[in-house]
């Protein structure tokens, strides 16, 4: 799917409803975003609650005949000025405007095929013809090992655009979570998929990305791992090393909730030459001590325990939105698209959240924003990596 618009000048939009009928909530969040103008793409985040045929039924109606439609499902939003951040709710972003170029695809399947769902997904990106381009992913945010994703989207889209994006999530509840591709005429709503949306523009986008954890201690080695489950740190079981470096009491092993709250509050970070990529515990198991995580810890590689300060986790948001903009090159933006990791909502807790919303909008000064929080978040600016956990992550457009 393809579109080019001929608006007076590039454009986004954001619109927010909390109500709990589908069909209303879908039309009210939808024209708020268009505004009256004519969509190249909608994006559509929201809770798992809704009716979600109903729900796209209404977005369509309002869309322009090559309109693309895309979206997943969340863990939350963060759409500043539109209500409270904790509520199950529907936001769409619009994007419209003469020299912007969009172009979607989706990869299915993805749990058979990893890499070749990314591949899929990102073919749109590689057909771009714009000078400046940028590629959005959606996953579905429980496949796991996601790292492949970015892998074969960079097999396609190469070094010629930056990748930006996040895991759908469900609110929490990590069951099943859903991913939306269509137009006009119709919206599927998949799930075990990659969407993907290939952004061109005749002028500049940037990106931002930024955690605001940082080293405690003294460094670890990843000796046995595999994909996602973590056996050793320094040739002795996982767990026992976490236990010990974190100073969480054993009794942690309990229940399942205690555990993740304080793996949670103690995530890993692995090193890597831009910095650290986080990592969190989500499970373990107690016949061999392993740490299970969603996303993959390399064998061989450096870790240690990371820590921050509420203040510090509030400011990555506003840091990441500022190095989007920053990246522009002083051209004015006219919307930031954010991914939030669900987690670092957990971690943040209501008021925390709060305040990271509003933080970030301050930096964007009035700028259009819609984000989500997702269960891993995309942005690969170089290499083939571009997986993260507990990151804030900006993609500001001119």
């Amino acid at each position: 799917m393809d579109h080019q618009t001929e608006q007076p000048a590039r454009w986004m939009g954001t619109g927010y409803s909390q109500n709990p009928d589908p069909a209303a909530a879908g039309s009210a969040a939808t024209a708020q975003a268009i505004a009256g103008r004519s969509p190249a793409l909608l994006i559509v985040y929201c809770a798992v609650r809704y009716d979600f045929e109903r729900l796209l039924d209404a977005v369509r109606a309002q869309a322009d005949a090559n309109t693309v439609i895309v979206g997943c499902t969340t863990a939350g939003h963060l759409t500043p000025g539109y209500g409270d951040p904790a509520e199950e709710s529907v936001v769409v972003a619009a994007l419209g405007g003469p020299g912007l170029e969009v172009r979607a695809a989706v990869g299915r399947n993805a749990s058979t095929g990893r890499q070749e769902a990314g591949a899929s997904a990102a073919t749109g990106v590689a057909a771009l013809t714009k000078s400046h381009r940028a590629g959005l992913l959606l996953c579905d945010g429980l496949l796991g090992e996601e790292n492949e994703v970015v892998r074969g989207a960079y097999s396609v889209a190469s070094a010629l655009a930056p990748l930006v994006g996040g895991c759908a999530g469900d609110d929490m509840r990590l069951r099943l979570t859903h991913q939306f591709f269509g137009d006009r005429n119709g919206v599927e709503v998949l799930t075990d998929a990659v969407v993907g949306v290939g952004l061109g523009s005749d002028a500049e986008f940037g990106i931002g990305i930024a955690h605001g954890w940082h080293k405690r201690g003294e460094p670890m080695i990843v000796t046995r791992s595999e994909k996602g489950r973590l056996y050793e740190l320094d040739s002795a079981p996982a767990l026992d090393v976490f236990l010990t470096r974190t100073g969480i009491d054993r009794s942690v092993l309990e229940s399942p909730e205690a555990f993740q709250a304080a793996a949670f509050a103690n995530p890993l970070g692995l090193s890597r030459r831009t910095g650290e990529d986080i990592r969190i515990a989500h499970s373990w198991d107690p016949d061999d001590g392993s740490l299970l995580f969603l996303a993959d810890t390399p064998q061989g590689a450096l870790a240690w325990v990371m820590s921050a300060e509420e203040d510090s986790v509030v400011d990555a948001g506003a840091m990441s939105c500022r190095q989007a903009i920053d990246a522009l090159g002083g051209a004015e933006p006219v919307g930031v698209l954010a991914f939030d990791c669900g987690v670092r909502k957990a971690v943040l807790g209501p008021d925390g959240v709060e305040r990271e919303i509003a933080a970030m909008g301050r930096v964007a000064s009035g700028v259009p924003m819609a984000g989500f929080y997702s269960y891993g978040e995309f942005a690969r600016t170089r290499g083939a990596r571009g997986l993260h956990r507990l990151t804030v992550v900006t993609l500001a457009m001119a």
